[in-house]
This record gives structure tokens, C-alpha cells and sequence, in this order.
């Protein structure tokens, strides 16, 4: 699955409901949807980076659909999952008999987007060999397809996306600098799940009402432990694994609560051994040094009370018992960091 699901945002009467697939109140979100607002009325090529989940897709949806070409086609294309040697006919189409397997004339993604928008995620991933061709009609909007020597001009708007460092992939020689600065005249950063964890509960309570409702199963509560551990987990996989956590969580569901699914996470325990000791610092901290309870470090950090003891005794982890105990944690988190 793409980006697709994995941002919402409850905008409310903000831009006339265009972000209501959009949910969370962050300044960081907040930022993001105030450059949308920008940007959309133009026609200016958008370039959106961040990590993978974290709703690339869905913010190229939203300025598509505040444009003035809300009325034309949004086509997308994940360059990422198409063969190579098939990316170009997808792209630009091609003639009956233009290679072999051709038994047909084909229309591209760009002729499809005539007049519209065209999204191209992964854009990162488009081979050295097809980007000049790809610069080309951006700059001309014109390109020819495979197998013809006949020019179509096009009408489309350019929003990419990319999880890729495109400043360092240029700088090794993988990706054309000037397509680079032809696909930045308006870069976007989305912000991970991390830097935005007071959007957690809003999405939690989201993605419980979605589920439950196709389920057709009564969960109308949220354990604070649960909300809690939600809260404090790294989520590498940002909000896409949020939602693909909320769902497990619905399903084990049998009492109309939702209980932490983080426990039986296979992808956890792996995951915590290589954590940053300094969070656990951090976290114990917050909780006051408290372990255990609702309210306490593990439920934070979506572990086990007994799982963070083992943890804090194998890195060396205790409670300051006086000033000089807390310089000596902070001394040892000088190190660890």
C-alpha cells in the first residue's frame, strides 16, 4: 500500500473541508498544511520528502484537490514498483509494435494527466537513463511516446515525492542535478509520526472507528495504557504503521476496549535492542522514575514493566538517588549519545 492512508487530518471548516482526510492539530502538520494552501493555486512543480508512512500520497491529493485542476484527473505512479524496462512505457506510452510485447498502442501516465495532476511517488527511483527524458517534458511539456516520432504536447501539473536524500544522491552522480532543481521549485518536508506525537490520539481514535466500523465490532474505549504506549513508540514505519497496528489491535479486541498490541509486536523486541538508551533516559525521567502503571515509563514506551527493568539493568540504567546521582546520568548520557 502507498501513502494513500497514512495521514488524516481534521481540518474542520479550514480550507473548505479540502483536508478532511487530514487529522491532527500539530504546529508541525499545521505548517505543512499552510505551504498546501500556498502552493496549490499555482502550477508549480511540488516536491514532498519524508519517510515512508508518512501520508506523501495524501498530501498530493490535497493540493490536487485546492487547485483549480480539482476538476481534471489525479493520476499517480509508484516509480518504485515498475519494472524498469517498462517505467518509460508507463510514463510517456507507446506504439503497437514499439517493442516486442507491444500488441497494442498504449496512453502514458503524462497523456492521462492532460490537464490535470500527476503524481510521481518514489520519484527517486527513476533509473539515470530515463531522467533526461523526464526533465525534457517538464521543461517543454512535450514528449514523444515509444515506437513514434509524433510530439504530444501536455498541460500537467508535476507533484513527486521522494523517502530518498536527493541532495546526496546528486552529489553521488544518481540523479541529474537539473532534474533535481527543476522537481524542488517547491520542496515540502512531512514530518515523522515521531515529531508529532500529540497527533497520536486523534489518529488512534480514527483509525478504532474505521476498523471497528468494517469489522462490525464494538470498541468504544481506549485503555490509557494503550493511548500511552501509542504515544511513546519510535514508529519507524510512521502512520501506515500506526493504522496497520490499530487494526491488529481491533481484531484482538473482544471486550470492547482496545488493549497495547505493541506487546505481541514480533518487530518490537528486535527493534528495542537496537533503541536509543537515551529515550529510555528521557522516558523514565517524565514518568519520574516510575516503572510500572498506567502512568508509568513501560506503558510509555509500549513495553513490559518487567521487559524495561531487564533493559535498564543490562544498559547500566538506574535511579539517581541524589544530585550527584543525576549528574552521573547525565555524564552517561553525554556518553551514550
Amino acid at each position: 500500500m502507498a501513502d494513500s492512508a497514512a495521514v488524516t487530518y481534521s481540518a474542520g471548516d479550514q480550507a473548505e473541508g479540502r483536508f478532511d482526510r487530514l487529522i491532527g492539530n500539530s504546529a508541525t502538520l499545521e505548517f505543512v498544511l499552510e505551504q498546501v494552501e500556498q502552493v496549490a493555486p499555482t502550477d508549480s512543480t511540488v516536491l514532498i520528502e519524508g519517510e515512508t508512512g508518512t501520508g506523501k500520497e495524501l498530501i498530493a491529493h490535497a493540493i490536487h484537490n485546492a487547485s483549480q485542476r480539482c476538476g481534471s484527473a489525479f493520476i499517480k505512479l509508484n516509480c518504485a514498483a515498475i519494472p524498469l524496462d517498462l517505467l518509460e512505457s508507463d510514463l510517456f506510452g507507446h506504439e503497437k509494435g514499439a517493442f516486442t510485447g507491444a500488441i497494442a498502442q498504449k496512453i502514458g501516465r503524462f497523456e492521462m494527466a492532460d490537464k490535470g495532476t500527476l503524481f510521481l511517488d518514489e520519484v527517486g527511483d527513476i533509473p539515470p537513463a530515463l531522467q533526461p527524458k523526464l526533465l525534457l517534458v517538464l521543461q517543454e511539456q512535450e514528449f514523444e511516446r515509444l515506437g513514434s516520432g509524433r510530439t504530444h504536447k501536455v498541460d500537467v501539473r508535476l507533484v513527486a515525492a521522494t523517502n530518498r536524500d536527493l541532495v546526496k544522491m546528486v552529489a553521488r552522480g544518481q540523479f541529474r542535478s537539473d532534474l533535481y532543481y527543476r522537481l524542488n521549485v517547491f520542496p515540502i518536508f512531512l514530518p515523522s509520526l515521531r515529531e508529532r506525537r500529540e497527533d497520536i490520539p486523534a489518529l488512534v481514535t480514527h483509525f478504532v472507528k474505521q476498523f471497528s466500523h468494517r469489522m462490525g465490532k464494538e470498541v468504544d474505549s481506549i485503555s490509557p495504557e494503550t493511548m500511552a504506549a501509542f504515544q511513546w513508540y519510535s514508529w519507524p514505519g510512521n502512520i501506515r504503521e500506526l493504522q496497520n497496528m490499530v487494526e491488529r489491535a481491533v481484531i484482538l479486541s473482544h471486550d470492547g476496549m482496545l488493549h497495547n498490541p505493541l506487546h505481541n509486536n514480533q518487530r518490537t523486541g528486535p527493534a528495542w535492542e537496537d533503541s536509543d538508551p537515551a529515550l529510555i533516559l528521557e522516558t523514565l525521567e517524565e514518568a519520574g522514575w516510575v516503572v510500572g502503571g498506567p502512568r508509568g515509563a513501560a506503558a510509555k514506551l509500549g513495553l513490559k514493566r518487567t521487559t524495561l527493568l531487564a533493559k535498564m539493568k543490562r544498559l547500566g540504567i538506574s535511579r539517581p538517588i541524589s544530585q550527584e546521582g543525576t549528574e552521573m546520568v547525565d555524564m552517561a548520557r553525554e556518553i551514550i549519545c
